[in-house]
């Protein structure tokens, strides 16, 4: 969601508080109605059973939506509470109080909101010409109702769209993007990234050429982006990148992690990988405003030990980071994953820690167990640690301290936080 839509909202909704709190008279004797504080947001934790999820892994997964996360005594049991989802992918866009996605009955665009306890389906959109599979696309927002969903074709030799009214669900536009493949490939990443620059009307997509589909495919040594006119869909550049050999995430986009964002100066950030005495290590890529290819030699993160598996900005050239330490494992299930805090400025990153040590890592490389909350000024993100309950922690961004809030039963694998609009 965009964080001054999600601020204006909460804003209307605090002030509706006000405005229905109960008043009297001084003579009026009668107990006085306290005020209730309206939370305008929800989180919805998501939790899989016998292994960690993502990539079709999960053949179901289990929510729950609950109003706080930082209450150190509050443990969330999902038997008997969550609801069981199997139809509808955990793969999924989020933004203000609904979701978005491509089934898995892969015929049609779902809008859902889980609301009450149960998944509820908003509004659907049978495919028109394209056809996406689920769990492989990309997206972008163009404005609060307008969604680009972006793949490649059945045979991945064409990179296909699709514009979205989401108000409605309609299709108002579709296509295919006049990129050729490189001489000697033969397909195209499944999904590539894509995002948005506001202030130009850009569109950003990542993309590699490979000697064929599927992830053993021997890649370009680098990736490519197509700078593309959001209005007309008409590529205007394609630009091979020399700062990394693969954008984080390609195969399915940005269903599952952030691996994208803007600053408050426009400068949109990437993360990406190359390959290291045998291990893939992680970048975090700038394109500087009114630029359209990464800035040369530029690098947020690079103590990375592994690869950059989410990243989500704070503000201030402060961002939230989940990654991997390749010496540890590199599998889903590896315990093998750390956040830090990045300084895009600096360019470095500092582990987190609690009660004077740092948190330990994690299982679930498709995981992301944390969001911001721009309103508390405060990040929530979930530690899955190897033979111990998963735990929620409360990150403030003002002060940069952390403290425990609450946990989740164990017997369950933690998979996701979304902050929902109420």
């Amino acid at each position: 969601m965009k964080k001054m839509n999600f601020l204006h909202a909460m804003a209307a909704a605090l002030l509706l508080t006000a405005g229905f709190t109960s008043c009297s008279s001084d003579d009026d004797d009668s107990p006085k109605t306290p005020e209730v504080v309206v939370t305008p947001y929800h989180y919805d934790l998501t939790v899989t059973v016998d292994k960690h999820g993502g990539m079709t892994r999960d053949k179901k997964h289990y929510t729950l939506s609950v109003d706080s996360l930082s209450n150190p005594a509050k443990e969330y049991n999902f038997t008997g509470s969550g609801a069981e989802i199997e139809a509808y992918t955990m793969e999924c866009i989020y933004k203000g109080k609904y979701m978005y996605q491509v089934p898995t009955s892969e015929d049609r665009f779902s809008k859902l909101q889980f609301k009450g306890g149960r998944l509820q389906v908003i509004q659907e959109q049978p495919f028109k010409t394209n056809t996406y599979s689920a769990r492989k696309y990309t997206h972008a927002w163009i404005n609060d109702s307008t969604l680009i969903i972006m793949s490649t074709n059945g045979s991945n030799d064409q990179v296909i769209w699709t514009k979205l009214n989401t108000g409605n669900m309609s299709i108002i536009g579709e296509g295919s993007l006049p990129i050729a493949l490189a001489e000697g490939y033969s397909s195209f990443t499944t999904s590539g990234l894509l995002n948005y620059r506001e202030s130009d009307g850009k569109l950003f997509y990542f993309f590699q050429n490979k000697k064929k589909s599927g992830r053993t495919s021997a890649n370009e040594p680098f990736f490519r982006i197509a700078v593309i006119d959001a209005t007309t869909m008409k590529v205007e550049q394609e630009i091979i990148n020399s700062e990394a050999e693969q954008p984080q995430g390609s195969a399915y986009g940005e269903l599952l992690q952030d691996f994208t964002f803007f600053d408050e100066d426009g400068n949109l950030y990437v993360s990406a990988f190359s390959e290291v005495d045998g291990k893939n290590i992680g970048k975090l890529l700038r394109i500087k405003k009114g630029e359209y290819n990464f800035e040369a030699g530029y690098n947020a993160f690079p103590d990375a030990k592994g690869k950059l598996l989410t990243v989500q900005y704070l503000g201030n050239g402060q961002v939230l980071a989940y990654a991997g330490d390749a010496e540890l494992g590199t599998s889903i299930d590896s315990y093998a994953y750390y956040y830090s805090i990045i300084n895009v400025n600096a360019k470095t990153s500092q582990r987190l820690a609690y009660g004077g040590k740092e948190l330990p890592v994690s299982g679930g490389s498709f995981s992301q167990r944390s969001v911001v909350n721009t309103h508390e000024k405060k990040a929530y993100f979930g530690v899955d640690a190897e033979n111990a309950q998963p735990q929620i922690y409360v990150y403030d961004i003002a002060t940069g301290t952390v403290t425990a809030g609450s946990k989740i039963s164990e017997g369950y694998y933690f998979e996701q936080i979304r902050i929902i609009e109420d």
